[in-house]
């Protein structure tokens, strides 16, 4: 599985018609419909759009004959092993009908093509950790941590006795990363999800 490193854009003409792909990384479902609100075009004569967030997706063919538009821009995400992603193509018609396959065609293929284009990473799953650990262990647990492949740093707060780290590592090295932990402290920190 891969993500979308930033937005991309792709427009291409077929047929007299005017269609633009939109690409976005999204993380949620409010996200992606903020998103589609964001670049759809108003003035167009069809914003149809597919979203994939894990296990959930929606698409909509906006107004095209059922099964053009939504579902082959959802199957070109798919195609490509995208996740966390909404795709909006944008249609300005040219005044020459393209029939379902021709539609089917236009709006998985713009997709597809701008997909391709996109600057994509590797999608890891993630686990969060927090970890309470007195001050006398805080240098030495931060600098292991911080060595860790993958590992994303969210929050470091400090109370009276030491400090409580979040961050989030590669799913299958939550485990191992906790047993460091508690190992390098010698049982003093304290490990929570």
């Amino acid at each position: 599985m891969y993500t979308l490193d930033q937005t991309e854009t792709f427009e291409q003409e077929i047929r007299k018609s005017r269609f633009r792909a939109i690409a976005c990384p999204v993380e949620t479902e409010m996200e992606a419909k903020a998103r589609l609100a964001e670049v759809s075009d108003t003035a167009a004569t069809h914003n149809c759009w597919a979203w994939r967030v894990g296990q959930a997706y929606r698409f909509s063919d906006d107004g095209e004959p059922s099964g053009t538009a939504g579902k082959p821009i959802l199957q070109a995400i798919d195609g490509q092993a995208i996740d966390r992603t909404l795709v909006v193509v944008t249609r300005w018609f040219g005044g020459i009908l393209l029939g379902s396959g021709g539609l089917i065609r236009a709006y998985g293929g713009t997709a597809a093509l701008c997909l391709r284009a996109a600057a994509k990473t590797e999608y890891v799953e993630r686990a969060a950790l927090s970890v309470s650990l007195g001050f006398s262990d805080l240098a030495l647990v931060k600098a292991r941590v911080a060595a860790l492949p993958g590992l994303v740093m969210d929050d470091e707060a400090y109370h009276d006795t030491g400090a409580r780290l979040s961050f989030r590592v590669p799913a299958e090295k939550a485990e191992e990363t906790g047993r460091l932990i508690v190992d390098l402290t010698s049982g003093r920190a304290e490990i929570g999800e």
